[in-house]
């Protein structure tokens, strides 16, 4: 049975009085899954496909299963899974809307307040979510840890955004004593929440008052500030200095009433936890756009370095330093060569 079987199946056997449903592809980002918008008259849901010919696939549609369910179970507004073929990696799920973060905040007025929201559902996450959870459901890595740091995120940067995109010679070993530094004082924060590890305006879905939450199937335990920073530093909205620190204030605020005494350690570890973020979206983005031809992903790759740099600026660490002089180094080569060709034109 083909994936239309799939669905016709699923159609005739839960809607069998209501008439023919159009098709709607969907983008799907950085994710080599293949997404549908069902729809009729009376509603819509979404399918989902990815075969499990990707090495990893078939554990990853196995995590979208289980930690789904999981986080539903716990009042998380994930998508409800209808019906789901593990064998050919195929899921029909609730629609949980089409509008996401990105498209509100752009075009809102007042986005604090959508964030703020986004913030409490942030906490009830990464605190409820955490209850029972269960490791063994992770395709990844079991936790955020050192190893997932510096080979997923420091490395990635590395070879696909130094190396790759920019084909930089840099000083390896300086450099890897650097994502050690990093990565070591990272590890120190408390590493037992739920962590969704992709939280950004894109993967939340506004209909109405309601905020749903997709693409969880990397959910695995790890730091509260690794999910927070990919909201604030999110290079899709950019949101203003002054909004991420009203945010971040809000988000300190909140979590310590849910539990009373972390903000300390909270805000020590924040910086390195942002950092390492934000060394991810710059490898994720230059792979993306450089390597998969996805070349819109590479728009975004000026305001995530801006970010990067001034969050190494704000760290007074001697450890960090050869990371901030590079930074800085090529974001003026940059604003230089965007000069140049100003003045060309």
């Amino acid at each position: 049975m083909d994936l239309r079987g799939f669905v016709k199946s699923y159609i005739e056997e839960t809607y069998p009085l209501r008439g023919e449903f159009t098709w709607e592809r969907l983008p799907s980002d950085g994710s080599k899954r293949a997404f549908y918008r069902l729809n009729d008259e009376q509603g819509s849901f979404i399918v989902m496909e990815y075969p499990p010919l990707e090495r990893t696939a078939d554990k990853e549609n196995l995590s979208y299963l289980k930690i789904g369910e999981h986080l539903l179970s716990k009042g998380i507004p994930v998508a409800r899974i209808f019906r789901y073929d593990l064998e050919h990696g195929r899921f029909i799920m609730e629609d949980l809307g089409k509008v996401n973060l990105q498209e509100m905040a752009l075009n809102s007025g007042n986005r604090m307040d959508i964030y703020k929201r986004v913030l409490e559902l942030l906490v009830k996450l990464q605190i409820e979510g955490r209850e029972d959870f269960n490791p063994e459901w992770c395709f990844h890595t079991r936790c955020y840890d050192r190893f997932l740091m510096e080979k997923h995120e420091s490395e990635y940067f590395l070879t696909y955004f130094l190396k790759g995109l920019l084909g930089m010679e840099v000083d390896l070993a300086a450099l890897k004593s650097t994502f050690t530094h990093l990565s070591q004082k990272a590890s120190l924060a408390d590493n037992d929440f739920f962590l969704h590890r992709d939280f950004q305006s894109r993967n939340l879905i506004i209909r109405g008052d309601k905020i749903g939450i997709v693409d969880w199937q990397g959910g695995r335990l790890g730091p509260l500030q690794y999910d927070l920073a990919s909201l604030l530093i999110d290079p899709y909205v950019g949101l203003t200095t002054e909004e991420k620190i009203l945010l971040y204030e809000r988000y300190i605020t909140l979590i310590e009433k849910r539990l009373s005494g972390i903000s300390g350690s909270f805000i020590r570890y924040y910086p390195y936890l942002a950092i390492q973020r934000n060394l991810q979206i710059l490898g994720a983005f230059s792979y993306l756009g450089n390597v998969q031809g996805k070349k819109w992903f590479l728009g975004y790759i000026p305001p995530a370095l801006e970010s990067l740099e001034g969050l190494l600026e704000e760290r007074d660490d001697p450890e960090l330093h050869q990371l901030k002089t590079l930074i800085k180094k090529i974001n003026g080569v940059s604003i230089e060569a965007q000069g140049d060709h100003q003045s060309d034109g």
